[in-house]
């Protein structure tokens, strides 16, 4: 086929080519040899100090499995968890409410809730829990009346004074002042524009906070807060402080002193705080996962097939894989 000059051109291409469809392409995934060489290196490290560890003498293993499931072991646990959960609750309680303070219009309010936070994370929480068991020396009698006037209320600390119960108080106070922020910094994070169309759709402040800046705070709230109870079971070795010694570490070292085998005590705790803190970590990743969503934009298999069929493309043009981008074939 000539033009008018005389050149030859090429035809159009006909109708049913030019709807041809596109040809499969598959994405090959890069290789990496390096990480296999660092994994098997990895490895043989994790090996060799895996022998070294069983065949020591010094961690008396045999000892390690008498005591890992004694009575008095699972009981230290039960503690632990007991520790741990209540003073959370507590501490979250405490938390949202010195967290609002912060945040409030009122002077008087958010300066006491400054000086509260300064405290409590200002000075260790060993030092902290020390003082609170010797809350019944500083405090032998509370007195409540007119100063250099009757007195209405007489309470005797000395008489109510329980180890469980002023670790609680002394785990809860420290940890609200840092759930305070993070429940501030959670509550900041949501934009403004957000509470001033719920305004404006008729919410009340009650239904704002529950309905629009909650679920979207929560996403900030949630990791942190996960930390700090996992932070929180850890930090319930402290209380010997007080002392309360019936929570693990405690009651490891009480045990390690009559056998004279403090290494696999310590190994048995250890293993306990790990076990315990695994489960902590499996639950915190379900919550994370639930109030992020709509906050990623990684697509699923189940998404990218929706969208396939909205664009009209054909199933065969598709090929999704379970591979992670970037591993070695």
């Amino acid at each position: 086929m000539t033009d008018n000059r005389g050149e030859q051109t090429t035809p159009p291409a006909a109708p049913s080519e030019a709807r041809s469809e596109p040809e499969l392409i598959r994405a090959v995934p890069l290789r990496h040899p390096w990480r296999w060489t660092a994994a098997m290196v990895i490895l043989v490290l994790a090996g060799l100090f895996v022998w070294g560890a069983v065949t020591n003498d010094a961690y008396r293993w045999d000892t390690y499995a008498r005591y890992l499931f004694d009575k008095r072991i699972v009981l230290a646990a039960g503690y632990t968890l007991l520790l741990t959960v209540t003073s959370m609750a507590i501490a979250i309680v405490l938390g949202v409410t010195f967290a609002v303070m912060r945040m409030s219009d009122n002077p008087v309010m958010r300066y006491v809730a400054w000086v509260y936070l300064w405290i409590f994370r200002g000075t260790p929480v060993y030092l902290q829990l020390f003082l609170w068991g010797m809350v019944g020396s500083i405090y032998p009698v509370i007195h409540l009346g007119i100063p250099w006037g009757p007195t209405f209320f007489e309470f005797v600390t000395q008489n109510w004074t329980n180890a469980l119960v002023l670790a609680i108080i002394g785990l809860a106070l420290n940890e609200s002042a840092y759930m305070a922020e993070i429940v501030r910094a959670g509550i900041d994070s949501v934009p403004e524009g957000q509470r001033e169309a719920s305004t404006a759709l008729g919410m009340s402040w009650r239904q704002t906070t529950i309905r629009t800046v909650l679920p979207q705070a929560m996403r900030v709230i949630i990791p942190p807060t996960g930390n700090e109870v996992i932070s929180m079971l850890k930090t319930t070795s402290l209380v010997t402080a007080i002392p309360f010694t019936l929570e693990l570490t405690g009651r490891a070292r009480d045990i390690s002193a009559a056998n004279y085998q403090p290494i696999p005590l310590l190994i048995v705790a250890a293993t306990w705080y790990l076990a315990v803190t695994s489960i902590l970590m499996v639950g915190q990743y379900y919550l994370e996962r639930y109030y992020s969503r709509g906050a990623t934009r990684k697509l699923t298999a189940k998404q990218l097939r929706a969208l396939a069929d909205a664009e009209g493309v054909p199933p065969r043009n598709i090929e999704i894989t379970d591979e992670p981008q970037g591993g070695a074939r």
